[in-house]
């Protein structure tokens, strides 16, 4: 214990050592728990942003996150979670996440919530192709095939030429490209910086980036429900990816994957719920190859691995 019995801080090193508790079913358990949190968080997002500007509402979801990261972890690691190597790349990353949240937002103001979970699952498989033709690695010809049904599925979905059709149906692709530079630098910053560092700064610069248009799209709320949908979307959020951090230390990448597909489900489910929506057949049967070719790709990595021991 410090001065006046207050803790001393511990170095990000040694606490995220005591994070690492091996536990396969502890991450897998953690890892579904997250893809409720984030279907909760599409789902109540869908309802809120019909009646809260959109730039308010992620100013409230990232405040949340900050506000809450930061009295959860500061009093155990004092000023030491502030540090980095990379402040730099901590802020694009940052800037990543909230573009993606702006994209996820105006993505739910015109698709349900299932198909938009759905689409926005492919990301894996994106990095998969960034992987291929950005950084020259070597992609067998199964993954080229389950990058190529996840797609297709994404197609049945959106439905080109259809109807229904318009340029609302491109944003969720958009997301997936965001979300995929997001992940491959948050992949590479995981190598030398701590992830509740990471969340921290991820929650701090979108706060403050919000906060500057704010004063150009505040406006006086109707209802107490809709500030206590906001906050909810703040909690669900902050949980979430804590949620998920916690996961990553018990089970490797590989391991989790294919229960992040779980997502998809809960977001069905919640669009039932709140929403009376069930999608259609053609919908379900694009959801179903997006998930088999996800999660498929993550069993092949994770024999992939075990061939190279």
């Amino acid at each position: 214990m410090g001065p006046a019995g207050r803790p001393h801080p511990v170095s990000a090193a040694s606490a995220a050592l005591a994070l690492r508790r091996p536990n396969a079913l502890a991450g897998i358990a953690l890892t579904v728990g997250a893809s409720a949190c984030f279907a909760a968080l599409d789902t109540t997002t869908k309802y809120v942003s019909a009646s809260v500007p959109l730039l308010m509402a992620l100013w409230v979801r990232y405040l949340f996150q900050a506000v809450a990261t930061t009295a959860v972890m500061m009093p155990a690691r004092g000023w030491q979670i502030w540090r980095t190597r990379r402040l730099a790349w901590q802020l694009v990353r940052g800037v990543l996440l909230l573009a993606s949240s702006l994209l996820a937002f105006l993505s739910l103001r015109y698709m349900p919530v299932g198909e938009f979970t759905a689409i926005v699952m492919i990301t894996p498989l994106v990095i998969t192709l960034l992987a291929a033709t950005l950084l020259k690695e070597h992609v067998s010809p199964l993954r080229w095939v389950l990058v190529a049904g996840g797609f297709a599925g994404t197609l049945v979905i959106i439905r080109p030429g259809a109807s229904h059709f318009g340029w609302s149906s491109l944003l969720p692709l958009a997301l997936v490209g965001c979300n995929s530079a997001f992940q491959v630098l948050t992949s590479k910053l995981a190598q030398t910086e701590d992830p509740v560092t990471m969340h921290l700064y991820t929650g701090w610069t979108g706060t403050l980036i919000a906060s500057l248009a704010l004063p150009f799209v505040w406006t006086a709320l109707p209802s107490p429900w809709l500030w206590a949908g906001l906050a909810f979307m703040g909690l669900m959020a902050s949980v979430g990816h804590f949620m998920l951090i916690l996961a990553y230390y018990r089970a490797p990448a590989a391991t989790l994957t294919p229960y992040l597909y779980t997502q998809i489900g809960f977001a069905m489910l919640g669009g039932m719920i709140v929403f009376s929506h069930l999608p259609d057949r053609l919908s379900l049967a694009g959801m179903g190859m997006i998930a088999v070719c996800g999660a498929a790709g993550a069993w092949l990595t994770v024999r992939e691995r075990r061939l190279a021991e």
